[in-house]
């Protein structure tokens, strides 16, 4: 088991890398840079600016750069001035090595457009609401697409198992950028039942959660109904007919556990899908997480928020994914073998 999680940090890290060298070399190939758009900005105070975060270096010199910004921990025993090139994501206390000693890690730089904010404080703002929208999204998802599956495996080959499919492919079908306007125009506007944009109240987090949710629960819901009538034609379940136990302790304790492990492995990656796909629910819901901001930062090539937030998305879903992988080694020893 140790080799195997060895082996899925190595290929992690191999990953990372890769997304890291593709990402910093596509922004710097295209034309323009974060200080052409300023008007009233004279050339030399643009070559200036250029200059002085590191934007006139040759392209391996500013990868390395920023990469070792990064990478490289930094141990501090004296106190410590927060600064825009010294701002760390990840600062843990070690009492044992002083009072103001810290471990320090993972310093992204300054934004390139709003100077006067470093890449962490603003990950440090954002970044818990598009989270919180994910695990919502992500509760939405459960709590519909896990008792639908059930249901119509239950209720195999029958009106409700046709109705329940039929909506599961509805949901797949229907992308947010349809789903969410029009709930926006039909509970927001037209009925005023909940608010229409915004974020900060349990109701203002309900449309874009269901919005964001939605689809996914109907890939729950196939999911779980393929699972649980794989495991209902398992010959354990029909001994446990047999022995004259009822169908509910049957379903319940029998094959409903084992056919939710693909499920429960999946909520990993799809959590951190969901959180990585709050851009559109975002943007269309006015909500000020790193996803509507990480647009913005597109359109105004902040290139250290860019690689920052598709740097940290990636290794949030790569350890999704790698988690995933050591569940199902640990339940089935053949995938450590192979």
């Amino acid at each position: 088991m140790t080799v195997f999680i060895i082996r899925r940090l190595l290929w992690m890290v191999l990953v990372l890398f890769v997304v890291s060298v593709i990402t910093f070399v596509l922004l710097r190939a295209v034309p323009g840079g974060p200080f052409n758009s300023e008007r009233g900005v004279p050339e030399p105070v643009q070559r200036a600016l250029e200059e002085k975060f590191n934007l006139t270096a040759p392209l391996p010199e500013q990868y390395v750069k920023y990469l070792s910004d990064i990478l490289v921990p930094h141990l501090t025993g004296e106190e410590f001035r927060r600064s825009l090139t010294n701002d760390y994501l990840i600062n843990i206390p070690l009492p044992f090595l002083g009072e103001k000693s810290y471990f320090r890690w993972m310093n992204f730089g300054p934004s390139l457009r709003v100077r006067s904010r470093t890449v962490n404080q603003i990950f440090q703002e954002n970044l818990p609401i598009s989270f919180q929208l994910g695990l919502a999204a992500l509760v939405v998802a459960v709590a519909i697409g896990v008792p639908s599956g059930v249901v119509a495996a239950l209720k195999r080959n029958t009106w409700v198992d046709y109705a329940s499919m039929g909506i599961a492919i509805t949901g797949v079908s229907i992308s947010i950028i349809v789903s969410a306007p029009v709930l926006q125009y039909l509970f927001g506007v037209q009925w005023k039942l909940l608010p229409a944009s915004g974020w900060g109240t349990v109701q203002q987090a309900i449309l874009p959660a269901f919005a964001l949710g939605f689809t996914n629960s109907a890939l729950l819901a196939r999911l779980t109904r393929a699972s649980l009538l794989q495991v209902l034609d398992e010959d354990y379940i029909r001994t446990a007919r047999a022995k004259g136990l009822s169908e509910r302790i049957v379903v319940s304790l029998h094959a409903l556990k084992n056919a939710l492990i693909p499920v429960v492995t999946v909520i990993g990656p799809l959590f951190a899908l969901l959180v990585t796909g709050t851009f559109v629910a975002e943007t269309i819901f006015g909500i000020p997480g790193m996803g509507r901001y990480f647009v913005t930062s597109v359109t105004n090539r902040d290139f250290t928020v860019v690689m920052g937030t598709i740097l940290l998305y990636a290794g949030f879903l790569v350890l999704a994914n790698m988690a995933v992988d050591i569940v199902y080694a640990w339940l089935d020893p053949r995938i450590r073998l192979s």
